[in-house]
């Protein structure tokens, strides 16, 4: 799904992103929810980024990359965390293009995503470029998704990819 957002672009550069874990929803400008086998998802666009939302049964995982006012978490490379039953990896890179290859990925991605069932893009007014976008699947008992933040003045794309699944019993000695 792919829908223009209309606010201001807030988060005009990749630097100022951040991250955080367990956040309560924040209000969002575009949302699409989802049922994944028995996961519940939401993919929410916020006027300051993503947030997605699991639930699945009594336990819950929301995750906020966004500008979040007061927040002392930089977007990390990597993250590795319980969260209730469930195992919680993030990873976070910024690549830097030439407005050339920047207009020409920020096209192939919301084609992508927008074409998607389980996609969310939108694009937010002044340029074609700025956007955030989100996809969601499931896979072998483990929900993954994937987000893009397009910041053309500055020819910088934020990719994210996290995996959140089932908590692995610990191996028993032989």
């Amino acid at each position: 799904m792919l829908t223009t957002l209309h606010t201001s672009y807030t988060d005009t550069r990749a630097d100022d992103l951040a991250w955080a874990l367990g956040r309560e929803p924040l209000p969002a400008l575009a949302a699409l929810d989802l049922a994944l086998q028995d996961v519940k998802v939401q993919l929410r666009l916020l006027g300051a980024s993503h947030q997605v939302i699991l639930e699945q049964g009594d336990s819950s995982c929301s995750e906020t990359v966004a500008c979040i006012a007061g927040s002392s978490t930089p977007l990390p490379l990597g993250v590795a965390k319980r969260v209730g039953d469930w195992e919680y990896e993030f990873a976070a890179r910024v690549e830097t293009m030439s407005s050339g290859s920047f207009a020409g990925r920020a096209q192939e991605l919301l084609a992508l995503v927008s074409d998607h069932p389980n996609g969310l893009a939108g694009i937010f007014p002044g340029s074609p470029h700025a956007f955030t976008a989100l996809l969601v699947q499931r896979q072998e008992g483990q929900v993954h998704w994937r987000t893009w933040h397009a910041y053309p003045q500055e020819g910088q794309l934020v990719a994210t990819r996290t995996r959140v699944g089932a908590r692995l019993p610990a191996p028993q000695p032989a």
